[in-house]
This record gives structure tokens, sequence and C-alpha cells, in this order.
């Protein structure tokens, strides 16, 4: 089966776009430039579902000079979602919009334990394994993004790290 994404982007002028307004579904706006790609997926958006996904790439912006945009139509990202995105992207808003209306705006918080996102650096840590057992990271430092591995506790820097 071949999944299409739509996007949107007609240019006006050297500093103004327009993406298409969605009707229902979420929109992450404010993302740091160039963490689109890496927000879908760690948020596993794909387009499988068949909801249209706007993937906007360093659109101008005022506040962070260029920034990043996604828009997913008819899905609406849950509480512990939106918090994964504060380990790619600590400034990112998540704006929930119903009928066209904007209804909840949600700061990204880092939650105090992180699932599915990386995978532990130790090559031989259980969740590397041919196991189906999924990574658990424990925030160790919230400010340096410093993180631990449940199962084997080795102490990894976000940065370091690879997603799944």
């Amino acid at each position: 089966m071949i999944y299409s994404t739509v996007i949107q982007i007609i240019p006006m002028s050297e500093h103004d776009l327009i993406v298409r307004r969605i009707r229902d579904g979420t929109v992450i706006d404010h993302l740091k430039a160039g963490k689109g790609i890496q927000v879908l997926n760690a948020l596993g958006i794909n387009g499988s579902d068949g909801n249209v996904i706007t993937l906007a790439l360093n659109v101008p912006s005022a506040k962070i000079s260029k920034k990043d945009i996604i828009k997913v139509e008819n899905k609406y990202l849950k509480d512990d979602d939106t918090n994964k995105l504060a380990l790619i992207s600590p400034k990112a808003t998540v704006n929930i919009i119903k009928d066209f209306k904007l209804v909840e705006k949600r700061l990204v918080s880092l939650p105090n334990k992180v699932e599915r996102i990386f995978r532990c650096s130790n090559p031989d840590c259980i969740s590397n394994s041919n196991e189906d057992i999924e990574s658990i990271m424990d925030v160790v430092d919230k400010t340096g993004l410093v993180l631990r591995c449940k199962y084997c506790t080795r102490i990894l820097n976000v940065s370091e790290l690879k997603y799944y």
C-alpha cells in the first residue's frame, strides 16, 4: 500500500507563507528549525492512517528566526506525546483545533520518564536484544537532558542517543 502526504505551501512574498488551515486536528508549532521530520518519527506519525499531514520546514518566524510546523488533520496528540516533544524541541507548542478554532494550547514540558523514543546506547542492554522490550528512560537532569536506562542503568545524554 502506498501512502501519500499532502504538503501545501504557497509562497506569497519573501517573508510570508500560507499553509492551509485545518478543520480538526493538531498543529505543532514553534519547532526548532530542521526538527519536523524527527518529531514525526518520534510520534509515530507517518501518514498510514490516511490523515493529511502538512509539514513546513525552515519557515521564517519573528520569534525564533526559523521554525518548523506540523499539522495533522483528524488526530489529537495525547499529553504523553506532547511531552515527548520537549526532548526534541523544548519551545514547541501544541495547538488542538476543532471546527477551525483553537480550543486548547499546550506548552511542552519534559516528563519524568521517556518511553519508546530513544534506543539505549548500551549494546548489551536487554532493550537492544531480540526480546520484545521497548526502551524506558528515567529523566535524571531536565536541564542538561540526561537520561538513565531503566534496564541497564546506563547514564545517557539525549544529544548522543539514536531514535527508533
